[in-house]
């Protein structure tokens, strides 16, 4: 694959504290990874927009095809038994946080699966590591935290626990998020919900 080392996922054991998941270090080959930020769509506002609703260059669609494609969906099923055939996908991708995003969720019931790629020069900041938590109000609960750096990979399987968040950053944060979900009409749905936060945060 271009861009995508599914070596390197299947190599990663799947952890289970505090619910499934995975984290995948260099996720993306250095060359694929070069072309992916260099292709990254300009997103000025913050909020997730669905990749409808961006300019996207053929780089970054090939990349996209590579997710949204077979292999990929056929590793993630290894790692989390789980049946995703003919399950519809759903990518949104962000460039901006503001001081209000990363409270506590667990993602929306229609997700099944969710994986985040990060694109980020090296992190510094406090606010804006994501955190794998253990409960549904206390932030400094948790299993892991994750600087977004470029590169990494993070995927779990969706659930009534599947707690997590960040603190507070304001500025550049670049991620991609797929979404494997129950129905087609869930995409329709989430799309336009990830449209509407995104104007409310922009005319707030």
């Amino acid at each position: 694959m271009t861009f995508l080392d599914l070596d390197k996922l299947a190599s990663t054991p799947l952890a289970t504290d505090p619910y499934e998941f995975v984290v995948v270090p260099g996720f993306l080959s250095p060359t694929g990874l070069a072309r992916v930020r260099d292709s990254y769509p300009a997103i000025e506002r913050p909020g997730s927009f669905p990749i409808s609703e961006v300019k996207a260059s053929a780089s970054f669609q090939e990349f996209l095809a590579e997710l949204e494609g077979p292999e990929f969906r056929r590793a993630i099923e290894a790692k989390f038994a789980i049946d995703l055939t003919d399950r519809p996908t759903m990518v949104t991708v962000r460039g901006q946080c503001s001081a209000r995003d990363g409270g506590i969720h667990t993602d929306s019931k229609s997700k099944l699966i969710t994986v985040l790629i990060y694109l980020n020069d090296p992190w510094e900041a406090e606010g804006g590591r994501l955190r794998l938590l253990r409960s549904p109000d206390d932030l400094e609960d948790y299993a892991l935290e994750l600087p977004p750096d470029a590169g990494l990979l993070l995927a779990f399987r969706r659930g009534a626990r599947s707690f997590h968040g960040h603190k507070p950053f304001q500025g550049p944060r670049r991620v991609i998020q797929l979404n494997w979900v129950t129905h087609r009409g869930h995409v329709y749905w989430d799309s336009m919900r990830h449209r509407l936060s995104a104007l409310f945060k922009r005319a707030a």
